[in-house]
């Protein structure tokens, strides 16, 4: 509207009863009028410049932010920990199996001593003793056996012969004297008893004479075998004997069954003690164990002679699973799984010894940084995905999700979320939603 038509349509009729003071009032308010409309098209102006001020700083001040575009996932690994123990293979007590006094133990507490080492000794004087005893018979026995075996001697022969041809010749001289005693007998000239008697004389060589033949007879046959195996039979007796006393002394030396550590004296020297007493305990430290608790389902998908690594103070050891014990501790009900470690690993035993498995879940998420996670409220986890707004910038939108998994640097979440959505990674914690942003390169 212009002033012209202002002016047209403020004119005074004529007929106004008050033809003077009517035209002040009606050019009063028109002016008054003409003022409002001006006033009212420069706030608008004012208005939309403002606007397009604000619109082209926010483009220019626009927060950037760095994001990832999201990719699904249908199974994801995840690494769990089993914590056991590193145990000796073999312990021992060691102790005598005859009691006795104990004179010498050679060696201390934590001294490693090798298989077959004398670690301590009993008394065993008596025993020496008594085989002394027993290997004298023995050399006895033998030379008794030996001469059995080589049979008489010419000598003792001929001493036989020599016996028999003289007890011959006396007898032919009794039986002489017999007869002319007889025949005296008859003619009176002597008494019975005295020719009686010179008949006894004659028998009793006879019965020498037979005698000494029989000897000389089984000089020339040579020794019996029967003889032979008895006497061979004495000799092995006393070897059996003396092998007994030899073990008895044997068994008074307390040898190392196994290569390992001392690990405690439990008596001293000149100490009575009986058969079986503990000495000393020895732990075997060349072949260790990793005795470590599963549970029951892990356990089952494990195959004996696989091969591990124990992780024993930050540091792995190669191990074979032996076996798996067949009850459930009663305390954990856990299935103790018995890892062989390399021969001659040094460890200490009683360390912790963890067993590190990775296994896979089958499970639909995204993985994304754990910076991106905005916490929300009531422990629920949210993030911020941009969408495309005009003029390159992008608008944040905030979606609800769900943790599935998580380790140090990532996280498995599911959600309002889809493949290909864009999720601010780094800078969360400065956007709000509806906020507009722009990528950073």
């Amino acid at each position: 509207m212009t002033g012209s038509q202002i002016d047209q349509e403020l004119v005074i009729p004529e007929s106004s009863p008050y033809p003077s003071k009517q035209k002040g009032k009606y050019l009063v308010q028109g002016v008054l009028l003409v003022l409002m409309l001006a006033f009212g098209v420069y706030l608008v102006q004012g208005r939309n410049a403002n606007k397009s001020t604000e619109k082209t700083a926010s483009v220019v001040e626009m927060l950037a932010v760095k994001t990832a575009v999201l990719n699904s996932v249908t199974q994801y690994s995840v690494e769990r920990a089993y914590t056991g123990e590193i145990v000796p293979r073999r312990t021992s007590d060691l102790g005598f199996e005859q009691g006795g006094t104990l004179v010498e133990i050679l060696v201390e507490e934590g001294d490693r001593v090798n298989q077959g080492d004398i670690l301590a000794r009993i008394d065993s004087r008596g025993l020496q003793a008594q085989r002394q005893q027993l290997e004298a018979e023995r050399r006895q026995s033998i030379a008794l056996l030996q001469e059995l075996k080589t049979g008489p001697r010419r000598e003792d022969i001929a001493e036989a012969e020599a016996a028999v041809g003289d007890l011959n010749n006396q007898l032919a001289l009794a039986r002489l004297q017999q007869q002319r005693r007889e025949s005296l007998y008859e003619e009176g000239a002597i008494s019975l008893e005295e020719m009686q008697e010179r008949k006894f004389n004659a028998n009793a060589l006879e019965k020498r004479l037979q005698q000494a033949q029989s000897r000389l007879d089984e000089l020339n046959a040579g020794t019996r075998s029967e003889q032979i195996s008895g006497q061979d039979a004495q000799v092995a007796q006393i070897d059996a004997r003396i092998r007994s006393v030899e073990i008895l002394l044997d068994k008074g030396v307390l040898k190392s069954p196994f290569r390992g550590t001392v690990a405690s004296r439990i008596v001293d020297e000149g100490v009575v003690v009986a058969a079986g007493q503990s000495v000393l305990r020895l732990v075997e430290d060349n072949q260790l164990e990793a005795r470590i608790g599963l549970p029951q389902g892990i356990a089952d998908k494990l195959a004996i002679t696989s091969q591990h690594n124990i992780q024993v103070n930050d540091r792995n050891y190669p191990a074979r699973l032996a076996q798996k014990l067949p009850e459930l501790r009663e305390s954990s009900r856990t299935v103790t799984a018995v890892f062989i470690l390399n021969r001659g690993t040094n460890l200490t035993v009683g360390s912790t010894a963890r067993l590190i498995l990775r296994e896979k879940e089958t499970e639909a998420g995204f993985w994304l940084p754990v910076s991106a996670l905005v916490a929300g409220e009531r422990g629920l986890w949210s993030l911020y995905t941009v969408k495309p707004a005009e003029n390159n910038a992008y608008q944040v939108v905030r979606r609800a999700v769900e943790v599935i998994h998580s380790d140090a640097e990532r996280a498995l979440v599911r959600g309002s979320i889809e493949s290909g959505d864009r999720v601010i990674v780094h800078g969360s914690h400065r956007v709000v939603p509806n906020q507009l942003v722009k990528l950073s390169p």
